[in-house]
């Protein structure tokens, strides 16, 4: 599967996405890639404090990274759990590029416009008569994973990476 395909995957399986069409997912996911290549292309100054800690696996749930107070956290755990699911399938990653993939990720986040995202995505919802501009859910989290593999040089895309750890692929 490629990026596009992965993207479409992530917003289907998101709830609030359950009756939209491929067409529509499609289109969303395609809008959020090319944002997430945009961001990446930008020369951001990127001034970030990093710590490591333990604490990123707990059951059913795999935390790599998160934003904090202007610091990220990585979770080693978690990057380890990540590099055995990749070893299983035969990727070539290491932890550090997962490692760098993980704060790439989170400065996404932290940098990325979600009004733009959103205006973009041209998603509008109703609130009685008005039309209101909406957010699409997951939009900012495949412009996330866009970036970071921009950004990481990671090997293989991390939405990839997040299908094989929610065992789809």
């Amino acid at each position: 599967m490629n990026d596009l395909e992965l993207a479409v995957e992530l917003l289907r399986d998101t709830p609030t996405h359950e009756n939209r069409t491929g067409e529509q997912l499609r289109s969303w996911a395609q809008t959020a890639l090319e944002y997430g290549d945009e961001l990446a292309d930008t020369d951001m100054p990127v001034d970030i404090q990093v710590v490591e800690r333990e604490g990123g696996v707990r059951k059913g749930e795999l935390l790599l990274a998160e934003h904090q107070r202007g610091t990220v956290i990585v979770y080693t755990d978690a990057l380890r759990r990540t590099e055995e699911v990749a070893r299983e399938r035969g990727w070539a990653v290491t932890r550090e590029s997962l490692r760098r993939a993980a704060v790439a990720h989170e400065v996404a986040h932290h940098q990325l416009d979600v009004r733009e995202l959103n205006r973009r995505l041209g998603h509008t919802a109703r609130l009685g008569p008005f039309r209101l501009r909406g957010h699409v859910a997951g939009a900012d989290e495949i412009a996330a994973h866009r970036f970071a593999h921009r950004r990481s040089g990671l090997a293989v895309s991390p939405l990839l990476l997040t299908a094989a750890l929610a065992g789809r692929n």
